[in-house]
């Protein structure tokens, strides 16, 4: 089960990302940023790659673009509910880590342990322990001190399947058990869940 999870098509892979490289790193907290607001995640891609289209990438484009730009991108994206307060969050986050740190890289390379990395993240504008969950979880096995709690919807995706709590610590299957929950359990879309043979709960009520 462990196995078929971890080949499950991640957020940032469908976004066209790889985190293993540095440059991605930072299109991801971007897009976790986006991920994180009560908004759907058809929503949060579709604005992410609106990012993309115009070129704001990196901390230094999110700061050459101005706020006008920012919420212009937001709304093509749909974000229209939380354009204003997201984009003055990006230009303050992106100009803290500039200032602070001077690249994502460092908040990582800074921290003590995978507390204090939590810690640093939270205090950007704009990320919250939900945002940081989504960020870091996918970050799992690439970043050292990346090992944020396990969510409860991954929780509760892997009581559906039986697995224990440390299988959720694994690179891979937390991101995985999140999008089951997220797109088929939360939906009752059993009928179609790529993992429905292994599930206790199938087609239940």
């Amino acid at each position: 089960m462990k196995d078929r999870l971890s080949k499950l098509v991640t957020y940032p892979e469908e976004l066209g990302l790889d985190v293993t490289k540095e440059h991605d790193r930072f299109k991801w907290f971007l897009a976790s940023v986006l991920f994180a607001k009560r908004i759907s995640s058809g929503i949060a891609k579709r604005t992410y790659r609106e990012f993309e289209a115009a070129g704001i990438v990196t901390p230094q484009d999110i700061m050459d673009a101005g706020w006008d730009r920012l919420v212009e991108v937001l709304d093509s994206g749909g974000y229209v509910r939380y354009d204003f307060s997201t984009a003055s969050n990006l230009l303050e986050t992106a100009a803290a880590l500039k200032s602070r740190y001077g690249s994502l890289e460092a908040v990582h390379a800074q921290a003590r342990d995978s507390a204090d990395l939590e810690k640093r993240l939270l205090e950007f504008k704009g990320m919250g322990p939900t945002a940081v969950n989504i960020f870091l979880r996918e970050l799992r096995g690439v970043w050292d001190k990346a090992n944020p709690r396990p969510s409860p919807p991954a929780r509760e995706a892997a009581r559906r399947l039986g697995l224990a709590e440390a299988d959720l610590t694994l690179p891979r299957v937390e991101p995985a058990l999140v999008r089951l929950h997220l797109e088929f359990c939360k939906g009752r879309k059993c009928s179609v869940c790529p993992v429905r043979d292994a599930c206790r709960e199938a087609g239940s009520p």
